[in-house]
């Protein structure tokens, strides 16, 4: 026997005729399980609108305490159509110039009236990957390549990702790691291991996908990239569509005499990859290399694996741990910034009027002022050489065949961030003044510079604008100063 259904409307009718034929209120309410207020509650409705009044009435409260009139309303509206470019902030600073005495208000309400009459219109921000300035080294170590081989399928049906490490100057093949997936908690353990036993390089060039770039993240970083700046190494990004830019030729090599054809499993292919390297590194020569063996040119960085220190920001008004969810905390409100900083320590600084600097290590990622709470991010501050650029050009001076080679590069590296230091990065200055200042001292001494040589470099490298931002500046000024446009 199917289920009857019935409704709630239907239910009242009911009770109302049988109340209506001369039954009684205590047994009618029993029977359909309502208490006695409920069914007199019902009954009053029919007497009053009829049959319309036995259905649901609206929850709404009649007034709500904060609900903004519908003449500011309206003129929201008017202002949109009147100003169709301007958005919520613009809106209601012209209210409060216009109104003044009457309660503006937030940004965020003028934003859902805009949005509640179909006046905003969204769009997708998507990020568009570039690539950085690449460099060109001679040195081992100065600059690895790091990529995943296209995947390929084993004899049991499951694919294998191939992620190579090799060393640009001298072809040296460092890691070759037979993976499952591409997910960047098993890249940490691939470049872990080959830290420790290799050494730190200077910079590591990428594509840009993952897990070396994310495409919705702050300037395109990745968890592992971020890894890569606190560990003082420097990023180089190819461009779109020029792999030939991260030294492909190897994975040519690899796959005809590795992959062809493929393991039955995965610890048989990684046994292929390992035979691979001894004989890629010790026995084929190379033409690049005056047909001499990568292992004849190589050797292990003088950077040794010590793990990650922790951050601390002198320069800054306070530090602040970045959130799992990707936020910073600043008083009552939460920056959005990005989860790939999750656990990171970042300085704030006020550098205007309500306006605040976001840092990571050297790197300023952006701007926020404290009534929006809204991170404006500038540009991409780790495609140029910053000053964790230059304590890593200083860890790595030992690795180069001259201490004269290693105070030249420090000069140029001086020179480079001294043209790109504004006004607003005072605590770059300072760590340029003060946390190099041993860097120069040594080189100085090895190299046989006088006294009155050093205080010359010592002089160049200092920044000469001191001064901070007016408080004056707006958030867009701000940014703008920062392109060099004022």
């Amino acid at each position: 026997m199917p289920w009857k259904e019935c409704h709630v409307v239907d239910e009242r009718l009911r009770f109302v005729a049988r109340l209506l034929d001369g039954e009684k209120m205590s047994a009618l309410c029993s029977e359909f399980g309502i208490s006695r207020k409920t069914g007199y509650k019902i009954y009053g409705r029919y007497r009053e609108c009829g049959t319309e009044g036995l259905t649901d009435r609206s929850r709404r409260p009649h007034r709500h305490a904060n609900q903004l009139p519908i003449a500011i309303e309206k003129v929201i509206i008017r202002l949109k159509k009147e100003y169709p470019g301007w958005g919520a902030p613009k809106i209601r600073e012209r209210l409060r110039r216009q109104y003044a005495p009457v309660q503006c208000p937030a940004i965020s309400t003028v934003h859902a009236v805009l949005d509640r009459h179909g006046l905003v219109r969204r769009r997708r921000r998507r990020h568009r990957a570039k690539g950085t300035m690449l460099s060109q080294p001679v040195h081992p170590n100065e600059l690895w390549c790091a990529d995943y081989k296209g995947e390929f399928m084993l004899a049991n049906r499951e694919y294998c990702y191939p992620l190579t490490i090799t060393d640009f100057a001298s072809r040296y093949l460092l890691s070759c790691e037979a993976l499952s997936t591409t997910k960047e908690t098993y890249a940490f353990a691939v470049f872990e291991r080959a830290f420790k036993d290799f050494g730190l390089p200077i910079a590591i060039r990428t594509d840009n996908g993952v897990p070396f770039a994310s495409a919705h993240a702050l300037y395109g970083l990745s968890k592992l990239a971020v890894w890569w700046l606190r560990l003082g190494i420097q990023l180089e990004r190819i461009k779109p569509g020029h792999p030939e830019q991260n030294g492909r030729r190897m994975h040519l090599t690899l796959k005809t005499e590795a992959t062809k054809p493929a393991a039955a499993n995965v610890l048989q292919q990684q046994a292929r990859f390992d035979d691979f390297i001894e004989r890629y590194n010790k026995d084929r020569p190379h033409q690049a290399l005056a047909m001499k063996v990568p292992s004849e040119v190589y050797s292990r960085s003088e950077r040794p694996y010590r793990g990650l220190c922790e951050l601390d920001y002198p320069f800054h008004d306070f530090t602040a741990t970045v959130t799992q969810c990707g936020r910073i905390c600043f008083k009552t409100r939460k920056i959005n910034l990005s989860t790939v900083f999750a656990g990171q320590n970042v300085g704030v600084k006020q550098v205007a009027d309500r306006i605040w600097l976001v840092s990571f290590m050297s790197y300023d990622l952006g701007y926020f002022d404290d009534e929006t709470g809204r991170l404006e991010p500038i540009e991409n501050p780790c495609g140029r050489l910053g000053c964790a650029g230059l304590a890593g050009v200083t860890r790595a001076a030992a690795s180069l065949p001259s201490a004269q080679v290693a105070l030249d590069r420090l000069q140029a590296a001086f020179d480079d961030l001294a043209d790109n230091v504004g006004g607003h990065e005072v605590h770059a200055a300072g760590a340029l003044r003060e946390g190099h200042a041993d860097a120069l001292q040594a080189g100085a001494e090895v190299c046989g510079e006088s006294d009155d040589e050093l205080a010359i470099r010592r002089t160049h490298f200092s920044c000469p604008r001191a001064a901070g931002p007016s408080p004056r500046l707006s958030l867009r000024s701000v940014r703008t100063r920062r392109r060099g446009r004022l």
